[in-house]
């Protein structure tokens, strides 16, 4: 029982790191000793446990999938997740400067520790890294301007954010950010608790989970510096839709009011300008303590 009880607060501590843009879920399933036991779990979903499953033999199927270490993980995650959406409801309305200095900073530091991954540095790493921050450019300056709900593209919100959730490093919820949909998935959705919004993108998470899972291994062995460069390309170019001084363009669609778009601008040097940088500078220090703890628990395990 106590050894539920510590995944279950693990699985919380995952949640909690996936609903903050920046922060990797998968960072934090490494730190906490529990990543290799995700993936090994997750790839066991297949024809074989599908058929233990459809012959009612549920305890062999438990078994083979370590269903219920799945379920006392994601327990946790999906608590922890309900719990922090309406506290960051209200961060992003009343001190929208501090929380997205927050991020940045974040999202500075998974540029350096995501990037100095890379072994050698070749060709194709090069042209991976240039692909990989021009695209993100691209989502900087067009795909956070407006919120998209439609069913198929909620779904691909689903996919995308949850495998990047279990990859160390790059944050789902940043991700969702990059897609347009962070706010509308990640807070609206739960907190009205919009079933139209939360079952296409579980269908697409559920789904992506278990297929990532199985390919995981696979890139990574063959082509693991070029993925980690597109992966590093893809967040320095998106440090633009994290700068925390913008204003949001808003339209009205019936009788909502959605952002469009945002105006960007450099800040003045008042206070509110240095309480931020002091907040940047501390997302800083948080990823630098999760990678340290993250390379400490590896180097362990090794």
């Amino acid at each position: 029982m106590k050894e539920y009880i510590s995944y279950f607060f693990k699985g919380m501590a995952v949640g909690l790191a996936n609903i903050i843009p920046g922060v990797s879920g998968g960072t934090i399933a490494l730190i906490t000793g529990i990543f290799e036991r995700l993936i090994n779990s997750l790839k066991s979903f297949g024809l074989s446990s599908l058929k233990l499953l459809l012959k009612g033999k549920l305890k062999e199927f438990a078994v083979v999938t370590d269903f219920y270490f799945l379920i006392t993980l994601f327990s946790g995650v999906i608590i922890a997740i309900v719990l922090l959406a309406r506290i960051f409801d209200f961060l992003f309305s009343q001190y929208p400067v501090y929380i997205w200095s927050f991020f940045f900073g974040l999202i500075l530091a998974s540029v350096y520790f995501v990037g100095k991954t890379i072994e050698k540095w070749s060709l194709s790493v090069i042209i991976t890294f240039v692909i990989g921050t021009t695209i993100a450019i691209m989502f900087t300056f067009l795909t956070p301007a407006t919120q998209n709900n439609n069913f198929f593209y909620l779904i691909l919100c689903g996919v995308v954010a949850v495998c990047s959730m279990i990859l160390p490093g790059l944050s789902g919820s940043f991700v969702l950010i990059l897609m347009g949909n962070y706010q509308l998935v990640a807070i609206d959705a739960i907190n009205n608790r919009d079933i139209s919004i939360i079952i296409p993108v579980l269908i697409g998470a559920v789904g992506g989970l278990v297929a990532f899972s199985h390919i995981l291994s696979w890139v990574f062995k063959r082509y693991k510096d070029q993925t980690i460069a597109t992966l590093t390309g893809f967040i320095l170019g998106s440090l633009g839709i994290i700068w925390p001084w913008k204003n949001p363009i808003e339209e009205m669609f019936g009788e909502k009011i959605k952002v469009v778009g945002y105006e960007y601008f450099l800040p003045s040097l008042n206070l509110e300008f240095f309480i931020a940088f002091v907040v940047i500078i501390i997302g800083i220090a948080s990823i630098w303590y999760m990678e340290h703890s993250a390379q400490k628990i590896e180097k362990e395990s090794s």
